[in-house]
């Protein structure tokens, strides 16, 4: 499917975004462990999310939508069924790295697959130390999908150092970590996202080597209610939107402000960007609060190392940012954009060249000089949700506005992200 994208004005109104995915998904997770029954608020309905709704229910539990929530009714410690078929993760890294550390303990054998793109991303990240820990599990001989899982007597606690800043890795071992007696402990030389962390209550300290976490059985979740802030991921589309339309005031609620997160918020301050935070809240040790954006003329900044992991998802639409922005952006020590849905550093510097910019690509980033040409350019999605969707803000604010090829990929996120656009433009 291809979208065309007209120049736009000004932004104007209100929004009340989808619940954040990474919370979404550890939600689901979480309630399908609990014995019982909970019940997920604001749950995000993506394909995404909804790969890890349909493992559980091949899993044995019961998983009923109701409006905005969903009720999970969850199987208990070790209380999983043996799925009848392939465990089919589709496009979603979250879910086949994550259900890898609760699958490796369970009593049974099953096998995780997934789409084009996943069978593409790397596994052996998870099935090295998963191995350390006694479990049977086997990726291609590729280090890809799919993986086969085998039942292990041999199960133990181990202390592991991320040898990459990846919250799916690490938590996919906190999960495993969770079920055995004996303490597992992860340290996290650079911090990456926490809500594996916050959601289950476990225990952070900081030391030289980094955060060190620990997690033993103590931790197993019981049944509870959960509320989803919105997605702060997806909330950068229309924040940076508002910031470089003319005449634009634009409000965001209960968007996840999780420090772990709000990293793009950060960087887009530095720029010069006007983002107010009010009503500041809490729930299952996650803030949120409602954002107010207003149109501000950037300036690009250097952008340093330590932050790259707090922002990795953001970095497609912080260049789009850098583009209308005076002077250069560049971004380096993002080599894990290659690993994405996409390979996002090959993907955003095409598409930046059929705009008319001058792109030099690194091997773990890039940097953007001078200004988009007045054309309406055809952009390609390379059917990665995060660059659709930065490509459709591109065109948004180009003069020429722009189209944007195999859109329909954003549904893997935000498959109302038309709407949200046509409600505080009137112009899609």
């Amino acid at each position: 499917m291809r979208q065309d994208f007209n120049h736009i004005d000004s932004v104007r109104g209100s929004l009340t975004l989808p619940g954040d995915k990474s919370i979404s998904h550890r939600a689901v997770m979480f309630s399908a462990l609990a014995e019982g029954e909970s019940v997920i608020e604001n749950c995000l309905d993506s394909l995404d999310v909804n790969s890890t709704i349909n493992v559980f229910r091949q899993l044995g539990c019961e998983i009923e939508k109701q409006g905005k929530e969903v009720i999970v009714k969850g199987r208990g410690f070790k209380g999983f069924s043996k799925p009848s078929a392939f465990l089919d993760a589709g496009n979603s890294g979250t879910t086949a790295r994550l259900v890898s550390g609760i699958l490796a303990v369970q009593n049974f054998e099953s096998v995780i697959i997934g789409d084009e793109s996943l069978s593409r991303r790397p596994m052996a990240r998870i099935t090295r130390p998963l191995k350390l820990m006694g479990a049977n599990i086997e990726a291609s001989p590729n280090g890809t999908l799919p993986l086969k899982i085998f039942p292990s007597q041999n199960l133990r606690a181990i202390k592991y150092e991320l040898p990459v800043a990846s919250a799916q890795l690490k938590s996919c071992l906190l999960l495993a970590g969770l079920h055995l007696e004996e303490t597992t402990e992860i340290i996290e030389p650079v911090q990456s996202r926490n809500h594996t962390e916050l959601m289950l209550g476990l225990k952070v300290e900081k030391t030289e080597q980094g955060n060190l976490i620990s997690v033993n059985k103590e931790y197993y979740p019981s049944p509870k209610n959960y509320f989803v802030p919105s997605d702060i991921s997806t909330a950068a589309f229309f924040i940076v939107l508002a910031l470089l339309t003319k005449n634009s005031e634009l409000r965001i609620s209960n968007v996840l402000l999780n420090e772990t997160r709000a990293g793009v918020l950060e960087i887009l301050k530095r720029m010069g960007g006007k983002i107010f935070v009010e009503n500041v809240k809490e729930s299952s040790g996650e803030k949120y609060g409602d954002l107010i954006v207003k149109s501000s003329a950037l300036t690009n900044v250097e952008i340093g190392k330590e932050i790259i992991p707090n922002i990795i998802d953001e970095i497609p639409v912080l260049a789009v940012a850098g583009v209308f922005a005076e002077g250069n952006f560049k971004i380096k020590n993002a080599g894990e954009l290659r690993k994405k849905e996409s390979d996002r550093i090959k993907s955003l510097c095409e598409n930046f060249k059929r705009a008319g910019l001058e792109v030099n690509e690194f091997t773990d980033g890039f940097e953007i000089a001078g200004f988009p040409n007045k054309k309406q350019n055809v952009f390609k999605s390379f059917n990665d949700h995060r660059i659709a969707m930065a490509f459709s803000v591109f065109s948004l604010i180009s003069e020429g506005g722009g189209t944007v090829e195999n859109f329909d990929s954003v549904s893997i996120s935000n498959p109302d992200f038309l709407k949200q656009v046509n409600t505080i433009t009137a112009q899609v």
